[in-house]
């Protein structure tokens, strides 16, 4: 639904006015292009994907969420939403509304029930933080800065404790949304039961949500870092970690991490201009049993740095170490059935034959465990649980370069490995370059697809809810 034209004063008028009475009534700022705030508004952290809506609305409350919604529909726009800088993953244009959710933060633990409610705007430092004042913590993703509400939607896949317990979103118990009629909801397995299952994987598609509630683990500490290797031993680490990946039991997550840059100042010397492997590590347990499960990683070759210690859960962003400044940067993702020595042997070979190489990162990390298990309560996340592995490859575009140039860039890893790729896709694990009916639909088993379009048909069947990996109505 494309924004009315404004051909004639009355049309125009009718805007003004529409606009003036969102303002007034809200709380949180009303900007339009070319007004104070409005870029600051409507920035993101990949500048890969740059926002120009007709309208941003800096949403306070769930109300101010309700009277933006009303007003796009009112105006004939589309609706996107932006909680914390990472998403969404198609550009806003001039035919939408863009709500933004950062200053929606209120967070409450309750350490008896272990659980907590955070709104859209919360990031996982504050929740980890308030948590573990109570002596818990949250499956938290690779970044501090991440905000709860999207990564949870899309599964929430922890670095720190995703193999014991699984998906973020399976331990969901309740969700606050407002629909596209503008109604705020309270959602649960009990209550619109239809409605909470498709917004756990199905995202942005069916509202914007304000707030949700899940569960707590009483966890304060990890044995937990990376070990840094060079890249003339990736070889036989990555056979190492191959091997260990077979044998490792739930408690512990991992993933394996090639990393090439170029001789950036911020980065330790070791790594300057230099491909470096990083095997990341969060073992739940005791430091003398996660010091024996991990001894055959460290013996793989001599590391560069081992950062790998008994850690408060506090630290838990020192583990992935992930960019804090925005950058304009590529993804693209898949998934692995399987891990052989060819698949090895075959990334191993790709990094180091191809000198125009120009993905800087690839993050290859193990599934299984808790994973593969099914929901307690049924969900659209996870249409291949039996998928062993996630692999994410990234390329940043340099300061000044056309990041449009970069748009193919990590495909060619994806030719190599395509005897072990998987057909499916996951929606926690979609990029802009996913944004496709058909890569959506592969995100989902087509019983689970089908059901989504049904709801979509109900609960938003103008699909105002389209600036996203974009799940459409069912027809009549």
């Amino acid at each position: 639904m494309a924004r009315e034209e404004s051909n004639g004063a009355p049309d125009r008028d009718r805007w003004e006015r529409e606009l003036a009475a969102l303002a007034a009534e809200a709380a949180g700022p009303v900007l339009t292009p070319g007004a104070d705030g409005y870029g600051d508004e409507c920035a993101v952290f990949n500048l890969a994907v740059t926002h120009h809506p007709a309208v941003a609305v800096g949403a306070t409350s769930p109300h101010d969420v309700s009277l933006a919604v009303r007003a796009a529909a009112r105006l004939g726009l589309n609706i996107a939403v932006l909680g914390t800088g990472h998403g969404p993953s198609l550009p806003a244009t001039e035919d939408t509304l863009l709500i933004t959710t950062a200053r929606m933060s209120d967070l409450t633990i309750d350490p008896e029930a272990r659980t907590a409610r955070v709104q859209a705007g919360v990031r996982f430092q504050q929740l980890v933080t308030d948590a573990a004042a109570h002596g818990l913590a949250p499956l938290a993703g690779s970044s501090s800065g991440v905000g709860v509400v999207g990564y949870t939607l899309g599964g929430g896949s922890s670095i720190t404790m995703g193999r014991k317990y699984g998906w973020a979103s399976d331990h969901v118990t309740r969700i606050e949304v407002v629909t596209a009629d503008g109604e705020p909801r309270h959602v649960s397995a009990t209550s619109e039961s239809d409605l909470f299952s498709a917004l756990l994987g199905g995202k942005s598609n069916f509202g914007v949500v304000t707030a949700m509630e899940f569960a707590l683990f009483p966890v304060t500490h990890l044995y937990a870092g990376a070990l840094f290797f060079s890249g003339s031993d990736a070889g036989a680490v990555f056979e190492a970690y191959r091997r260990f990946t077979s044998t490792v039991p739930d408690d512990l997550a991992s993933g394996i991490v090639f990393l090439n840059f170029p001789p950036l100042p911020d980065l330790p010397g070791f790594m300057r201009g230099k491909t470096v492997v990083a095997i990341q590590l969060s073992y739940v347990g005791g430091e003398e049993e996660g010091e024996r499960l991990i001894a055959p990683l460290r013996q793989a070759a001599t590391p560069l740095m081992d950062t790998v210690s008994t850690m408060p859960y506090t630290e838990f962003g020192s583990i992935g170490m992930d960019p804090t400044d925005p950058m304009a940067a590529v993804e693209h993702f898949g998934l692995l059935d399987e891990m052989t020595r060819d698949t090895v042997r075959a990334i191993v070979d790709h990094i180091g034959t191809d000198p125009g190489n120009r993905i800087n990162m690839i993050d290859i990390r193990q599934l299984g465990g808790a994973y593969a298990r099914p929901p307690v309560t049924a969900n659209a996340v996870g249409g291949r649980r039996d998928a062993a592995f996630t692999v994410l490859a990234l390329a940043v575009a340099p300061p000044g370069e056309d990041v449009s140039s970069y748009a193919n860039t990590g495909q060619e890893l994806f030719e190599v490995l395509a005897p072990w790729l998987s057909r499916r896709r996951h929606p926690g694990f979609l990029g802009p370059a996913d944004a496709t009916a058909r890569r959506t639909r592969e995100a989902y088993d087509p019983a689970v697809y089908e059901r989504l379009r049904s709801a979509k048909a109900f609960y938003d069947p103008e699909n105002r809810f389209r600036v996203n990996h974009n799940i459409p109505p069912r027809q009549a």
